[in-house]
């Protein structure tokens, strides 16, 4: 078997279960990937087939254990009147993403403004959640299927702090899971805060298409490419 197709290990030593796949040669960035309620970090393993090789993929596990394979960042119950969370344990695993995606740049020696992090439903929101709190750790996020959470609005970052911070928004026009309008909801808040943004939508569920994959792995390399230019 190909050594860049094989799901990389398990390493448990920091503040987040997670499996990187090490860049080769000098890295151009970092990027860290997170999965859905109820999901693992496995999930996301195709996507390395689809980031350049120079750079760290982190393939991140969240810290509750729901059932064995299955993890999330907080509870959430779909009602009537929308998503209802687990507020505290959506700031306690907010922290600890801060704190990991920290450990995680010392050990790769790659800087906050190489760092990348993204994710797909709750990872998504969790991605939004550390960028817009914290955009001092990461040069841009993106949400796939997912939304910002309300919950985080009076520990979002000063206008002035989020200039240098880039976002993208994926979205399924027929999601049942979260509908369009948090995708809608999330590029006017935004817009408001002055985040520069790409926003695509696509006739797909609660899902990550090929077209999807597609276009967020080539933001990624518009984005690390900024860097150097």
């Amino acid at each position: 078997m190909n050594d860049r197709l094989r799901l990389p290990d398990l390493v448990t030593d920091l503040s987040l279960p997670y499996r990187l796949r090490a860049a080769r040669g000098r890295a151009a960035g970092l990027l860290l990937l997170m999965h859905g309620v109820g999901s693992n970090e496995t999930s996301l393993a195709g996507f390395l087939g689809l980031i350049p090789d120079d750079v760290a993929v982190a393939l991140v596990r969240f810290p509750i254990e729901m059932a064995p394979g299955a993890y999330t960042a907080f509870t959430v119950h779909f009602t009537a009147d929308g998503p209802v969370i687990d507020a505290e344990a959506a700031e306690s695993s907010r922290q600890t993403l801060a704190r990991f995606v920290g450990e995680l740049q010392s050990r790769t020696g790659i800087a906050p403004a190489r760092t990348l992090v993204a994710g797909f439903s709750q990872g998504g929101i969790m991605s939004a959640g550390l960028a817009l709190t914290r955009p001092d750790t990461v040069a841009g996020f993106a949400i796939l299927s997912g939304r910002i959470l309300p919950e985080i609005a009076p520990l979002i970052a000063q206008p002035a702090q989020l200039g240098a911070l880039d976002a993208l928004i994926l979205h399924g026009d027929q999601d049942d899971r979260l509908p369009v309008m948090w995708a809608e909801r999330s590029t006017s808040l935004l817009q408001q805060l002055g985040v520069r943004f790409e926003q695509k939508r696509y006739p797909a569920r609660h899902e990550i298409t090929l077209d999807m994959a597609q276009d967020f792995a080539a933001w990624v390399r518009r984005r690390l490419a900024a860097v150097d230019g």
